[in-house]
Protein backbone atom coordinates (compact mmCIF):
# COMPACT_ATOMS: atom_id res chain seq x y z
CA UNK A 1 0.00 0.00 0.00
CA UNK A 2 0.85 3.66 -0.96
CA UNK A 3 1.98 5.92 2.01
CA UNK A 4 3.89 9.27 0.19
CA UNK A 5 6.23 10.51 2.31
CA UNK A 6 5.31 14.13 1.00
CA UNK A 7 1.88 14.10 2.68
CA UNK A 8 0.41 14.67 6.01
CA UNK A 9 -2.24 12.33 6.97
CA UNK A 10 -5.28 12.60 9.60
CA UNK A 11 -6.14 9.56 11.71
CA UNK A 12 -9.84 9.81 10.04
CA UNK A 13 -7.33 8.37 6.82
CA UNK A 14 -7.76 11.73 5.26
CA UNK A 15 -4.12 13.21 3.77
CA UNK A 16 -3.48 16.45 3.26
CA UNK A 17 -0.81 18.53 1.02
CA UNK A 18 0.30 22.39 1.67
CA UNK A 19 0.60 24.06 -1.40
CA UNK A 20 1.24 27.56 -2.24
CA UNK A 21 -2.73 28.61 -3.44
CA UNK A 22 -3.75 26.18 -0.19
CA UNK A 23 -4.04 22.68 0.87
CA UNK A 24 -5.73 19.90 -1.38
CA UNK A 25 -7.30 17.38 0.41
CA UNK A 26 -7.75 13.68 -0.37
CA UNK A 27 -8.50 9.86 1.54
CA UNK A 28 -5.68 7.61 1.69
CA UNK A 29 -5.19 4.37 -0.54
CA UNK A 30 -6.35 2.55 2.59
CA UNK A 31 -9.64 4.39 2.69
CA UNK A 32 -10.34 4.23 -0.60
CA UNK A 33 -9.35 0.01 -0.46
CA UNK A 34 -11.94 -0.31 2.51
CA UNK A 35 -14.57 2.02 1.26
CA UNK A 36 -14.63 -0.17 -2.69
CA UNK A 37 -15.73 1.04 -5.56
CA UNK A 38 -16.73 4.45 -5.23
CA UNK A 39 -19.66 5.26 -7.41
CA UNK A 40 -21.03 8.98 -5.88
CA UNK A 41 -19.33 11.84 -3.89
CA UNK A 42 -20.62 14.54 -2.70
CA UNK A 43 -18.28 17.20 -2.36
CA UNK A 44 -19.22 21.39 -0.38
CA UNK A 45 -19.76 24.32 -2.07
CA UNK A 46 -16.73 26.31 -3.01
CA UNK A 47 -16.74 29.30 -0.36
CA UNK A 48 -17.77 27.01 2.20
CA UNK A 49 -15.99 27.88 5.77
CA UNK A 50 -14.51 24.65 7.43
CA UNK A 51 -13.26 23.76 11.31
CA UNK A 52 -10.36 21.27 11.50
CA UNK A 53 -12.61 17.55 12.03
CA UNK A 54 -15.50 18.90 10.25
CA UNK A 55 -17.43 16.88 7.43
CA UNK A 56 -16.52 17.89 3.69
CA UNK A 57 -19.01 15.38 2.19
CA UNK A 58 -19.37 11.88 1.55
CA UNK A 59 -18.17 8.83 -0.30
CA UNK A 60 -20.48 6.53 -1.60
CA UNK A 61 -19.54 3.01 -2.69
CA UNK A 62 -21.16 -0.20 -3.30
CA UNK A 63 -20.41 -1.01 0.01
CA UNK A 64 -21.21 1.62 2.70
CA UNK A 65 -21.57 5.66 2.79
CA UNK A 66 -19.06 7.44 4.44
CA UNK A 67 -18.05 10.82 5.37
CA UNK A 68 -14.86 12.79 4.65
CA UNK A 69 -13.51 15.08 6.78
CA UNK A 70 -11.25 18.35 7.15
CA UNK A 71 -8.09 18.07 8.56
CA UNK A 72 -7.56 21.39 8.61
CA UNK A 73 -9.60 24.57 8.83
CA UNK A 74 -10.12 27.33 6.20
CA UNK A 75 -12.23 28.16 3.54
CA UNK A 76 -13.16 25.74 0.85
CA UNK A 77 -11.23 27.33 -2.79
CA UNK A 78 -11.71 24.83 -5.46
CA UNK A 79 -13.92 21.02 -5.69
CA UNK A 80 -11.93 18.47 -7.95
CA UNK A 81 -15.30 18.55 -10.65
CA UNK A 82 -14.15 15.71 -12.17
CA UNK A 83 -15.76 13.29 -9.82
CA UNK A 84 -19.06 14.54 -10.62
CA UNK A 85 -18.73 12.59 -13.50
CA UNK A 86 -15.50 10.16 -12.83
CA UNK A 87 -15.79 9.31 -8.96
CA UNK A 88 -13.79 5.91 -10.23
CA UNK A 89 -11.05 7.89 -10.25
CA UNK A 90 -10.71 8.63 -5.70
CA UNK A 91 -9.89 4.36 -6.56
CA UNK A 92 -7.58 4.53 -9.31
CA UNK A 93 -5.66 7.54 -8.51
CA UNK A 94 -6.14 8.90 -4.55
CA UNK A 95 -2.92 10.47 -4.06
CA UNK A 96 -3.18 12.16 -7.66
CA UNK A 97 -6.69 12.74 -9.83
CA UNK A 98 -8.67 11.59 -7.02
CA UNK A 99 -7.70 14.33 -4.86
CA UNK A 100 -11.05 15.83 -3.34
CA UNK A 101 -10.95 19.44 -2.55
CA UNK A 102 -8.76 22.91 -1.84
CA UNK A 103 -8.83 24.66 1.06
CA UNK A 104 -7.23 28.02 1.68
CA UNK A 105 -4.38 28.50 3.92
CA UNK A 106 -1.61 26.43 5.02
CA UNK A 107 -2.40 25.11 8.45
CA UNK A 108 -1.53 21.67 9.42
CA UNK A 109 -4.37 20.08 11.61
CA UNK A 110 -3.29 19.53 14.99
CA UNK A 111 -3.10 15.79 14.72
CA UNK A 112 -2.03 15.43 11.52
CA UNK A 113 0.70 12.44 11.19
CA UNK A 114 3.84 11.73 8.74
CA UNK A 115 3.99 9.12 6.42
CA UNK A 116 5.68 7.06 9.13
CA UNK A 117 3.10 7.81 11.89
CA UNK A 118 0.46 7.29 9.30
CA UNK A 119 1.76 3.64 8.66
CA UNK A 120 2.23 2.94 12.33
CA UNK A 121 -0.87 3.73 13.17
CA UNK A 122 -2.78 1.92 10.25
CA UNK A 123 -0.56 -0.90 11.67
CA UNK A 124 -1.68 -0.59 15.83
CA UNK A 125 -5.83 0.01 14.33
CA UNK A 126 -5.53 -3.40 12.18
CA UNK A 127 -3.59 -5.18 14.78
Amino acid sequence: MSIPADLLYARTHEWSRVEEDGVVIGITEYAQDQLGEVVYVELPEVGTAVDAGEELGTLESVKAVSEFLSPVAGEVIEVNERLEDEPNLVNEDPYGDGWLVRISGSAEGDAALDAEGYAAFLEQENG
